[in-house]
């Protein structure tokens, strides 16, 4: 895995293969909290629905985690409740219609696919996590922006000694 990040100055890391994702995903999962939202940006293929198998993983859920770009939702049960939304082919008028509201301030974690797109919707607290291929074919440069107080608290936590990063 990439080296120990230091929060206060570096917020980017790199991971080597899908696995070290999933990894950097899981080892968040026991920071969460009902109605968290997690915003995942990055160009197609860049890595966001593997992020999302990590958390899922961690928060015991067993169900296959898949892209929700053609059903604009999926939810999974475990230990918390988890909403993956995917924005790419909605509109923000869409997104009314489908009652977001109540994920967003449901009992789960909304994690949310293209979530630049809804930026002006969300709260002033939520972990917004870049990813971006790089030149090498599956090497990922992710930049972790955390909203909000508790989200600057747990990004601290989530990269401690322990963590491997």
């Amino acid at each position: 895995m990439g080296k120990r990040a230091n929060l206060e100055k570096k917020t980017e890391l790199r991971t080597h293969s899908p696995q070290e994702t999933k990894k950097l995903a899981f080892r968040l999962s026991p920071l969460l909290y009902p109605r968290d939202v997690i915003s995942l940006t990055g160009d197609l293929g860049a890595g966001k629905t593997c992020f999302v198998q990590g958390l899922a993983k961690g928060l015991g859920i067993k169900r296959k985690v898949t892209s929700p770009t053609f059903v604009i939702i999926r939810e999974y049960k475990g230990k918390l409740p988890v909403y993956h939304f995917d924005l790419y082919r909605l509109s923000l008028e869409e997104l009314e219609d489908l009652g977001y509201e109540e994920y967003l301030f449901g009992d789960g974690v909304s994690v949310i696919e293209w979530g630049e797109k809804i930026y002006s919707l969300l709260s002033g607290d939520f972990l917004e996590i870049e990813l971006k291929r790089t030149l090498k074919e599956k090497e990922r440069k992710i930049k972790i922006v955390p909203h909000g107080v508790s989200w600057v608290e747990r990004v601290k936590r989530w990269f401690n000694a322990d963590t491997g990063f």
